[in-house]
């Protein structure tokens, strides 16, 4: 058994917090160039070479590379053989979030859903906890803006509607969507599961690089096809119409029901920061 006191999460996820703010992951950056080179929309090209430069200079001189900076999403995959002592975990992560968002001077964001009433540090954290084998502890860090997350879909369908169903389901999302995720987007897309689990799967797929490809080669396909059509709509970058839509399309699966195939579709913004670190 190994002990891992709550405080030493803390200052890790204080530190990716702040780095995730002002820098796009290595893997967006690098589709948004392909993506810029392969244009041939004049007004699309232009707009991702102005993404490209505004993360360069965020990142030069420690600004947000967005004005949503947020709502902050914490995944943590827990070994079976840690035992966490010192504060407990939740009153910890939201602790680091307050302070990353403080010292970072993030856009607070979170608020009451009735009242809207701010809470002032945009906590609490979203935390989703698993339990798995070994002493370690992987954190993975997303911080969601809402402009894609508004965008996206939770679609039960029939088990007959398979394969062309999942597909129609994406691409339709996206073509619902429109200009308003501000793509270039990344779908990630959660397949199967229980009505709340398909959509935890979703948000998963973002932690993704953009561009892997599932293991599992008919998800993979899935994840082509989809793409394919995604950059057939036309949306083009910030809606300037264009050859490149979405950036990427990451797919997650579970078991299912033999009476459902829940699909779920979160959409992801072009600008990707994502942080990720094993204690």
């Amino acid at each position: 058994m190994r002990k891992i006191d709550t405080s030493i999460i803390a200052e890790k996820l204080y530190g990716m917090a702040l780095r995730a703010g002002v820098n796009l992951t290595p893997s967006c950056r690098a589709a948004l160039e392909s993506a810029a080179e392969s244009e041939s929309g004049e007004a699309a090209k232009f707009a991702l070479k102005t993404i490209l430069e505004n993360s360069k200079t965020a990142a030069e001189y420690g600004m947000p590379v967005c004005q949503d900076t947020g709502m902050a999403v914490v995944i943590m995959e827990i070994g079976q053989d840690v035992h966490l002592v010192g504060e407990q975990l939740k009153v910890a992560v939201d602790g680091a979030i307050r302070r990353a968002y403080a010292d970072g001077y993030f856009r607070k964001s979170v608020c009451d859903p009735i009242t809207r009433q701010n809470t002032g540090d945009n906590t609490p954290a979203v935390l989703h906890t698993e339990i798995v084998e070994g002493d370690r502890i992987k954190i993975s860090y997303l911080p969601k803006g809402f402009g894609s997350e508004n965008m996206s879909r939770l679609v039960m369908l029939k088990p007959a509607q398979g394969v062309d169903g999942i597909i129609s389901t994406i691409v339709d999302t996206v073509k619902i969507a429109g200009s308003r995720p501000c793509p270039p987007v990344v779908v990630g897309v959660g397949i199967g599961g229980s009505f709340d689990t398909c959509a935890y799967l979703a948000k998963k797929a973002l932690l993704r690089d953009v561009g892997s490809a599932n293991p599992r080669g008919d998800i993979a396909r899935i994840e082509c096809e989809a793409l394919q059509k995604i950059n057939q709509l036309n949306i083009g970058c910030q809606g300037f119409h264009g050859d490149v839509t979405a950036l990427g399309v990451n797919c997650e699966w579970a078991p299912t029901h033999i009476a459902g195939l829940p699909v779920a579709v979160n959409i992801q913004c072009h600008c990707v920061r994502c942080e990720k670190a094993v204690i």
